[in-house]
């Protein structure tokens, strides 16, 4: 009788490579964080498709919100910092979105000089109303948790450099024409 040591451990990866395929691209996991911030965390975007305020200041807002926080991704887009990093932006977006609404800034206050990101947030005693804490679960704490159960496909460390690097140029040149235009309709 041989012995026959690790025939059968019962041990089966977690990542096997059919679903290393199926794993979505850090590069799209980005776009995706970027595009929710852009859209659904921009309430000047929502006000201007209900004809409340201006569609062009929206859009543009929406265009320039995703470049920035796609460039922000794109920089922390490493294996180990991405996800903190999407979920810093995804919380604070939403924290932003909630003092925006309540306040009624309008949009030309992210290319105003005199503008602080202070006086974006919300005031404090909007917290305790309901509307802050369900834009902050709604536009916040579900795309979270969606983002954290996301398997993000593994690049090599060339790969992962070069995708980073593309989106870096990538979301500056979005973020720049959507605060470009922004600018220009903001003095318009």
């Amino acid at each position: 009788m041989s012995l026959k040591l690790f025939r059968s451990t019962g041990f089966h990866s977690i990542l096997t490579p059919g679903e290393a395929r199926l794993a979505l691209h850090p590069g799209w996991a980005v776009a995706a964080v970027a595009a929710w911030t852009g859209i659904a965390c921009n309430p000047w975007l929502w006000q201007g498709l209900a004809g409340a305020g201006p569609l062009v200041a929206g859009v543009a807002a929406a265009v320039g919100i995703a470049g920035a926080v796609g460039f922000f991704l794109s920089i922390f887009g490493w294996r180990r910092t991405f996800k903190p990093a999407a979920t810093f932006a995804l919380l604070g977006c939403a924290l932003l979105s909630g003092g925006v609404w309540t306040q009624a800034i309008p949009p030309s206050a992210l290319v105003d000089d005199s503008t602080r990101i202070s006086a974006l947030l919300p005031a404090w005693a909007s917290l305790f109303r309901w509307q802050v804490p369900a834009l902050l679960v709604l536009l916040g704490v579900l795309p979270v948790l969606w983002l954290w159960n996301t398997q993000l496909r593994r690049l090599s460390g060339p790969a992962q450099l070069r995708s980073n690097l593309l989106g870096v140029f990538l979301w500056f040149f979005v973020a720049s024409v959507g605060f470009a235009l922004l600018a220009r309709t903001a003095t318009a």
